[in-house]
Parts: structure tokens; C-alpha cells; sequence
């Protein structure tokens, strides 16, 4: 073993040199410093163009210096010098808060201009339906055997959503015999409020989630009355929004999203480390000096900063006016696609890595498709694109550009790296969890559902997130199936044509090029599609480390 600080020889390594190796860490530390600093540069620039900062008064920075920023680092520096992980969760508070009212701004425009909420509810009761009869099977797994119940699950499901003799008997000419129980429920003559439905749908589902959490945390009795506690919060907002200028179902969207999962969450953390509590001074101190610093400037006359982004650029259609372009129609088009690649990609990839991982032999063929995938995920999207156009298109005679061929042609594109993801989320599950499973008796199901599947769970959905931030941001492929660059309006349906952010801003910057646009509507566009791809990564990284801590 050589022990010289400077250099030796190593049988099978050769010759050891520390020099050397300072010196290669340096120049790597070097090279990822520059491509941040390039990156943050490239990002400060845009955003300058799209927000305009200096164009605000001095007395408008002046005032929220005084009141957000200096309040907020003298905050951050106490808590950093007396406990950091009160700091680390009153940051995440802070950050979670904003991404949830990101993530509850989409749901809004969804239930308020794409799908109505009643009609939700009628899925929802759909769904449920059948959800009750798999449950009522599984507790008597033993007595039925495996494919009737498969077989029982999927007519359930057929007839609820479908009704008899469904879409089948449609290609055949028959007329419905047993409509679905979505056609039931929107044929009422009495229906109830929007929000009342969405209170009933979305906000059920919420508290439910809040009263598990709230069990785990403490006991199943606290998780009773928060569940309790967050449906009612839900559903006063709903008459409270009115009050303070949001109407019914917005207010309902931003209390299920938003506002209950960020108090359960704090009220979880305080409640299962009391020490953190103190935590919670920086989203006061954020939240109340952002407040404070909005009614100091509005008393005093300050002007902000005249700023691109602004409610007009995210709630109007595309213009060919510069000031007055907007991207509310592609905000839209972008979610409904990211559904449809969600519905159609997750499954087929945790499925595809499941069986990979779990049951394929090690034969020839395994091989080959390993390699495949391998290969595929490094693909140029424009193929997608064309691959999406001959088979959708050309081959099963699609309309170009909807909501449903764009969606499957993006779930091509990120199905490899869903897969891959997967499967090494799959592979980190340490193979003696499996014995102890097999060595209690359990067949390899069993295995897999119960002691698999949660471990890596973690690992696959940010692989997925990932997976669908890339998705969001692509071009290519949308263009090859024909997607409109400019649309004036929502999409309503899966069938309906649709664009998206990308889109929208590749045409400003070529078919609307000017100076206008490129200084206006291209550096907005640029600045709100960002955001949504860091609150995409933020949440994936936000998994990661909690998978992390729990290692």
C-alpha cells in the first residue's frame, strides 16, 4: 500500500497522485459553477425583460425592503444560529405554499371554463361504484377465484362509466339498453351549487387525506376530527369566498389545494416535533410583510414594477397586440395534456418496469429490450412527433392536433425514461424484503403489491414528475401532429384542438416576430413556463428527500 502523500504505485491502479486528483475536483467544481452562473444569467435576463423591476418607484423597493426582505433574512439568520431545522421547515412552508397555489390556480381553470364541477361529481360517483364492489371482493379473495374477479372489476367499471351496451355496442349500432351512471347523475332534475359538488368530490377527498395524515401523526381520533375539520373549512369557503371578492368554486380549488393541506401540514409538523414551531415565523413574517408592504405602497401612492406578468397575460387569449397578448388558452392546453400523458404514461411505465424488474427471465429477448429502451430514451422528440403523426393519424385516422393525440404522442416520448426511472426505483428495494416476504408465505404478488410497490413508490413518482416536466416543455412533437400554435380558446375535451405554452411562445417568436413580442409577450410566456417546470422539480425533490430521510 503506498503511503507517499504525493504519489506511488499501486499494483492494478498505477500510480497515485493527489496532485492530480485536486486538481480534476477543482475542475469540475469549475465547470458546474459556470454552467450556473451561464444558466442564472440566461434566467436573470429574461426575467428582467418579463418583470420589469426598475421600472417600480424607489419608494415601492424601499418599502419592501423594509418590510419583506429585511424582516425575513433577520428571521432566517436567528433561526439559522438557534435551530436549522425549524429554519428548513418554515422554508418549506413558505415554498410549498406557493407551489400549492400554482398547482391550485390550474385546478381552478379547470373546473371553472373546462369541466364543470357537477359533471365531476358524476364521474366521482362513477367511479365509486364499482370501487365498493372491488373492495367487497377483496375481502373474499379466497372464495372467488382470481380471473372472475378481474372479470367482475371490469364490467363494474364498463357499466358504471358507459352504461349498456356502451361504446361497444355503439360501433355495432345498438341503441343503450342501461345508461352509465354519469348519464344518471346529469339527468337529475334537481342538481346541487358548483361548489357545493366540488366540496362533495374534491374536497371529500382532501379531508380524507388530512384525517390519514392526522392519524398517522397522533392518533385515529385526532385523524377523525381533522378530517372533520378540513371538509368544513372546505366547504365554508365556499360561502365565505363571496365575502372577500373569490367566487364559490375558485375559493373552494384554493382552500382544497392550497389552504387546508398547508395548515394540516404545519399543524403535523408542530404537532409531532413541538421544537419546529418556532419555524413558523417565516411565513409569517413572509406572508404579513408582503401584506404589510401592499398596503404601505398603496397608501402611499408607490408604484410598482410594470410588469408583463400580470393578471391580464394569464387570464386573456393570444393578441396581435403585444400588450395585450396572453396565454389563459395554452396554460390550459398544457394541463390537459400533462393529464393525458399522466393517465396514459404511468401506468404503462410502472407496468412495463414492474414486470421488467419482478417476473421477466434473464433470456436474449429481456436483453434486447433493455437495450431498446435504453436507446429510445435518448431519441430526438421530432421522431415522437412523426411516429405520433404516422401511427395516430395517418394509421387510425385521428383528427390532427387534439388534446388525446397530442397527449399519447408526449406519453411516447417520456415512456422510456417512466420505465427507466422506475425500474431502478424497483431495484433499490433490497432483495432481503422480498425473502422475509417469501419466507412468511407470500406468493410473488404479494410480494410485489404489499412490500415492492410502497418502497419504491417514492422513487417512482419523481421519476414521473420529472418525466412529465420535460414533457410540458416540448415543441417538436406538437408540431409534427399538427396542434395549432394559436388557439383563442380552451379545449373541452380530450377531442377538442388544443395548444400549448411552448407553442404559444414559438409563435410569437416567429410567426408574430417583432420587436414588440420579443420584448413583451416572449420573455412573459418564457418566465411563466419556467415556474411551472421549478414547481414541477420542486415537488420531485421535495419526495426525494423525504424518501431520503426515512432510509
Amino acid at each position: 500500500m503506498a503511503t507517499d502523500t504525493r504519489g506511488g504505485d499501486i499494483e492494478s491502479f498505477g500510480t497515485v497522485n493527489k496532485t492530480v486528483g485536486a486538481v480534476f475536483n477543482y475542475v469540475l467544481l469549475a465547470a458546474t459553477l459556470f454552467g450556473i452562473v451561464v444558466l442564472g444569467a440566461l434566467l436573470v435576463y429574461v426575467a428582467n425583460d418579463a418583470i420589469r423591476p426598475l421600472t417600480a418607484d424607489p419608494g415601492w423597493h424601499l418599502t419592501f425592503l423594509l418590510t419583506l426582505v429585511l424582516p425575513t433574512l433577520g428571521v432566517g439568520a436567528y433561526l439559522y444560529r438557534r435551530d436549522t431545522d425549524a429554519l428548513r421547515f418554515g422554508a418549506m412552508t413558505v415554498g410549498m405554499t406557493v407551489v400549492t397555489l400554482m398547482f391550485a390556480g390550474g385546478v381552478g381553470m379547470i373546473f371553472v371554463d373546462i369541466l364543470s364541477p357537477f359533471a365531476f361529481l358524476a364521474y366521482a360517483v362513477a367511479l365509486a361504484l364499482p370501487f365498493a364492489l372491488v373492495l367487497a371482493l377483496q375481502r373474499r379473495a379466497r372464495r372467488i377465484p382470481f380471473l372472475s374477479r378481474v372479470g367482475a372489476t371490469t364490467l363494474a367499471f364498463y357499466v358504471s362509466l358507459f352504461g349498456l351496451p356502451g361504446p361497444v355496442g355503439a360501433v355495432a349500432g345498438l341503441p343503450t339498453i342501461v345508461p352509465g351512471v354519469p348519464a344518471l347523475v346529469q339527468s337529475l332534475p334537481t342538481i346541487p351549487l358548483g361548489w357545493m359538488s366540488l366540496t362533495a368530490t374534491l374536497g371529500l377527498g382532501v379531508a380524507a387525506l388530512v384525517g390519514v395524515y392526522a392519524a398517522r401523526v397522533r392518533d385515529p381520533r385526532a385523524g377523525l376530527f381533522a378530517g372533520a375539520g378540513a371538509l368544513a373549512a372546505i366547504g365554508a369557503s365556499g360561502a365565505i369566498g363571496p365575502a372577500v371578492g373569490v367566487t364559490p368554486v375558485p375559493a373552494v380549488v384554493l382552500a382544497s389545494i392550497a389552504g387546508v393541506p398547508m395548515v394540516a401540514y404545519a399543524a403535523g409538523t408542530v404537532a409531532a416535533q413541538p421544537r419546529h414551531r418556532i419555524g413558523l415565523l417565516v411565513p409569517a413574517v413572509v406572508i404579513g410583510g408582503a401584506l404589510v408592504g401592499e398596503v404601505a405602497v398603496g397608501a402611499l401612492g408607490f408604484a410598482g414594477p410594470q410588469s408583463w406578468v400580470d393578471w391580464q397575460f394569464l387570464t386573456s387569449a393570444h393578441s396581435r397586440n403585444a400588450i395585450d397578448a396572453g396565454l389563459y388558452p395554452a396554460i390550459g392546453g398544457s394541463i390537459l395534456l400533462m393529464v393525458t400523458v399522466a393517465l396514459l404514461s404511468f401506468p404503462l411505465g410502472v407496468g412495463a418496469a414492474v414486470y421488467l424488474e419482478e417476473y421477466a427471465p434473464d433470456n436474449r429477448l429481456t436483453r434486447i429490450i433493455d437495450v431498446n429502451i435504453s436507446n429510445l430514451a435518448g431519441v430526438p422528440s421530432v421522431v415522437y412527433g412523426l411516429l405520433g403523426l404516422g401511427v395516430f393519424v395517418t394509421y387510425l385516422g385521428r383528427s390532427t392536433g387534439t388534446v388525446l393525440i397530442g397527449g399519447a404522442t408526449l406519453a411516447l416520448l417520456i415512456l422510456p425514461i417512466v420505465i427507466i426511472s422506475s425500474r431502478e426505483a424497483i431495484r433499490s428495494v433490497p432483495n432481503e424484503m422480498r425473502q422475509a416476504s417469501y419466507g412468511m408465505g407470500a406468493t410473488k404478488w404479494q410480494t410485489v403489491r404489499r412490500v415492492v410497490l410502497p418502497r419504491a413508490f417514492p422513487g417512482i413518482l419523481t421519476g414521473t414528475i420529472l418525466a412529465l416536466g420535460r414533457a410540458i416543455g416540448e415543441t417538436a412533437p406538437l408540431i409534427m401532429i399538427g396542434a395549432p400554435s394559436v388557439l383563442f380558446s380552451l379545449p373541452t375535451g380530450f377531442t377538442s384542438k388544443v395548444s400549448a405554452m411552448p407553442l404559444q411562445v414559438f409563435a410569437w417568436s416567429s410567426l408574430f416576430a417583432s420587436e414588440d413580442f420579443y420584448t413583451k409577450a416572449v420573455p412573459a410566456g418564457v418566465v411563466v413556463l419556467v415556474s411551472v417546470l421549478l414547481a414541477m422539480n420542486s415537488i420531485a425533490i421535495v419526495l426525494r428527500n423525504k424518501y431520503q430521510s426515512e432510509q
